[in-house]
């Protein structure tokens, strides 16, 4: 391969070469190789993929709406106030239950509903080109990642290689019998099988409104020139096709979930350049199209961080100097009050002088009181006075 016709490749992409299988033969058989084209290398963002796919499927929805007189084929008034009843209008009339029940309101049995709906709602949802072509190519880039693949559903364990190039004339098989032994052969029985027994009634009343199975998605088959495969497997369950110029969102992300099993043919994946781009230059089928880039090539930023490339030019880790100030209560701490207050010192020994004082005072009080034998000897006897029976008199 000429190396300067190649677009920059992402450091994740390890194998920038497909195996392409020949239909023949009974066990997998190896035709060539081709280059893996630059969409498979877009980024994946199921983020976008799921926001384009609901905008996308509102398209196809048909307007509904109530009937516009619905609720309100009656003739009812309300009673005004002074009656002890609700102001609902009511049905007017007599000699029959009908007479005086409410109507019209959403409360009422026989009345509308609660902001009848109107077929000139906003059906359809318009979505960036840009985002779908993004979207497309996210798509892509996850059908031929295993992990994403086995996720959704599929079963593809005995598939050789994804993603999955089928050359040798497989466009033109015509015969469904012909095709289904090409599928077994490369391990795509098992999804057909699953598919299959997968094939249930529908719940609810879409079982009646001419949707009345339910069946999970099996491969998508993306061809090129339509030269008989749409009719070999047209009438496979599960299986869809899609020509490679009309790639479709709902058909490669279905439900919104990357990841689809995609079987292409060797035309259609070599025209994947020429659809979405070589990744450097404009895509020759969209008119400016460049394919998106992932801002960083090695998604793997712990790895990048610690790698001796980066840790030999960065900074020593700084040691921080300050040491954290611990909050201490001034009025249990004496030296945080001092720095606080300076004069607390001095009313402090204020205080203390006056404590002193008081205390002195009090003890000389006393003092002078024990000394007072007069007031002790007239004390005691009147205690011995009062304490006589009888009549006592002072």
């Amino acid at each position: 391969l000429d190396s300067s016709h190649q677009p920059a490749r992402a450091m994740a992409e390890t194998r920038p070469l497909v195996t392409v299988f020949g239909p023949e033969g009974t066990k997998p058989s190896v035709v060539s190789e081709t280059r893996l084209p630059a969409v498979f290398s877009a980024p994946i963002r199921p983020d976008l993929v799921r926001f384009v796919h609901t905008n996308m499927a509102k398209n196809k929805r048909q307007p509904y709406a109530v009937h516009t007189q619905a609720g309100h084929q009656t003739s009812a008034e309300s009673w005004g106030t002074g009656r002890a009843v609700s102001r609902i209008p009511r049905v007017a009339g007599g000699g029959t239950q009908r007479s005086g029940q409410g109507a019209f309101g959403n409360m009422c049995r026989g009345g509308r509903m609660f902001a009848p709906t109107k077929i000139w709602r906003k059906w359809n949802r318009k979505i960036n080109v840009n985002q779908r072509r993004f979207a497309v190519a996210s798509a892509v880039a996850a059908s031929a990642v295993p992990p994403l693949v086995m996720a959704r559903g599929h079963v593809i364990d005995q598939v050789p290689e994804m993603p999955l190039v089928i050359g040798g004339g497989i466009e033109s098989v015509k015969k469904t019998a012909q095709m289904v032994k090409v599928l077994a052969t490369y391990g795509a029985e098992g999804d057909l099988k699953k598919v299959k027994d997968s094939k249930k009634i529908r719940a609810g009343k879409g079982k009646m409104r001419n949707r009345r199975y339910t069946m999970r998605r099996g491969p998508l088959i993306v061809y090129d020139a339509a030269d008989g495969i749409q009719f070999a497997a047209r009438n496979l369950p599960g299986v869809d096709l899609v020509q490679v110029e009309r790639l479709n969102l709902l058909q490669l992300a279905p439900g919104g979930h990357m990841g689809r099993f995609c079987i292409w043919t060797e035309a259609a994946f070599k025209k994947l350049d020429a659809v979405f781009g070589n990744g450097t230059e404009a895509a020759a089928l969209k008119k400016g199209y460049v394919l998106p880039q992932a801002p960083m090539a090695n998604a793997d930023l712990a790895r990048i961080i610690n790698s001796d490339e980066i840790q030999s030019v960065v900074n020593a880790p700084k040691e921080s100097t300050s040491v954290k100030k611990v909050k201490v209560n001034p009025l249990r701490n004496k030296r945080v009050m001092e720095e606080l207050n300076p004069y607390i010192r001095t009313m402090r020994e204020l205080e203390q002088k006056q404590q002193e004082d008081r205390k002195a005072a009090r003890a000389s009080r006393v003092a002078a009181a024990r000394a007072n034998s007069e007031r002790k000897t007239a004390s005691k006897a009147f205690f011995d006075k009062a304490n006589e029976e009888g009549e006592v008199i002072f």
